[in-house]
């Protein structure tokens, strides 16, 4: 038996065939990059507390931030927190009434994925060219 709804309309459920509208993207994305940061903190305040030990901790943990891997992986945080912060904002903003026509909704969702997309690679290129600074 085919799942229908009362009025006998095919259910379309083949996630990977619908196509979202950017709203919904910045939207999804926004809750996404929440849990991303949530996640990250208690990564960062162990690596500060870590740190903070002594000076051998510290470089120790330079070195362990040292490295291309964890350079692309801060950037996706960086971009995580650009595109939350501007998401939050624009739904602020939304909320209050400003910005809720289509092309000003399209135009702002389109700017937060945008922003954090240039943020990522902003933050990737300093850090793999030793923007980030290096311990000895």
């Amino acid at each position: 038996m085919k799942p229908t709804d009362p009025f006998n309309r095919p259910i379309f459920l083949d996630l990977r065939r619908i196509r979202f509208p950017v709203g919904a993207i910045a939207s999804i994305l926004h809750r996404i990059t929440g849990v991303i940061l949530l996640a990250a903190i208690p990564a960062a305040l162990g690596l500060i507390a870590y740190s903070s030990r002594s000076p051998d901790h510290f470089r120790t943990v330079a070195r362990w931030l040292d490295g291309p891997v964890i350079a692309v992986l801060l950037a996706l945080v960086m971009g995580a927190a650009v595109h939350h912060l501007l998401a939050g904002l624009r739904i602020l903003f939304m909320d209050a009434g400003w910005g809720v026509d289509r092309a000003t909704a399209r135009r702002t969702a389109w700017g937060s994925l945008m922003a954090a997309a240039v943020a990522v690679v902003a933050t990737a290129g300093w850090l793999l060219s030793g923007g980030g600074g290096h311990v000895p």
